[in-house]
């Protein structure tokens, strides 16, 4: 049981930052490679509004705004800049910042890793079928469940999500219609940094802060993206599920084969389905 319950807590936080990197790149056509450091900032701007205010909720709710904020910026001041180019430029400038939101991180929060305490109504460990279940462990799982289907809704119900999928797949005509394409493309990042920001205070709890936390979360990210179809939000929930899943056998049984699992995955997609196992040509949800 323990096994089914950490690896679908793993498979909804893979999610929450899979599914804003294949939304960016679903809409904009750009791979951000700067994700995981979105990640790793909203990690550490809860971690500063848990320390300030003694409350997890606080962070959970104001950092990811504040990141979402960050991203708007950068898709404002620098990517809309390079729409129009190859996609090498928009490539090296998400790389890019990846170094500036690294040193910035460096100055404010220093060398030193960091912790967040687990909140204290999910402190006690619960008893389901014979196994001591870490309650926090239930509680992201919920949570990453909630998100997931409120995105489902957002993009496929809602008349947002209908101007989205039009911006994406005919901007000129989108335009023409009356649709601000700027506009929704700064929306789209920034809900793409907030999912990144969410899934590094929900995560918070259960692994240390610290500098470089995003490169090996970036890499599973890329992992689920191409596994699932890059753009397919859809695609992205089942594969997080496949990885998670996976992830968490090898742990428990096989620690020594779990990046020899995680990637044989990814090569036996890239050789058989190299469009995505869960692949839906044309939808970017």
């Amino acid at each position: 049981m323990s096994i089914i319950v950490i690896g679908l807590s793993l498979s909804f936080l893979l999610f929450l930052l899979a599914a804003g990197l294949t939304l960016i790149f679903g809409m904009l056509g750009v791979i951000n490679f700067a994700h995981g450091a979105l990640y790793m900032l909203g990690a550490f701007v809860g971690y500063q509004i848990v320390h300030m205010t003694g409350s997890f909720w606080l962070g959970l709710l104001f950092a990811p705004l504040i990141v979402a904020c960050v991203g708007a910026l950068i898709e404002i001041l620098a990517l809309k800049q390079v729409y129009d180019r190859d996609h090498i430029f928009q490539l090296l400038l998400t790389f890019g910042f990846i170094l500036v939101i690294d040193d910035a991180t460096k100055m404010i929060w220093g060398f030193d890793y960091k912790q967040v305490p687990t909140p204290a109504m999910f402190s006690a460990p619960i008893s389901m079928f014979g196994s001591q279940i870490p309650s926090y462990r239930l509680f992201v799982i919920g949570f990453g469940a909630a998100v997931s289907l409120a995105l489902f809704r957002l993009l496929d119900r809602s008349k947002w999500g209908m101007i989205i999928r039009a911006a994406s797949s005919d901007p000129e005509m989108a335009q023409t219609l009356g649709v601000n394409v700027n506009r929704v493309r700064t929306g789209v990042f920034a809900l793409g940094a907030y999912l990144a920001a969410l899934g590094g205070v929900i995560s918070a709890p259960l692994v240390p802060i610290e500098l470089g936390m995003g490169f090996s979360v970036i890499i599973d990210c890329f992992v689920v993206v191409i596994i699932g179809g890059l753009g397919n939000i859809r695609g992205a929930i089942f594969a997080s599920l496949l990885l998670g899943m996976t992830r968490a056998a090898g742990y428990t049984y096989a620690t020594e084969w779990v990046e020899l699992l995680t990637f044989a995955l990814l090569i036996g997609t890239l050789m058989f389905r190299p469009a995505g196992l869960f692949s839906t040509k044309g939808r970017s949800a």
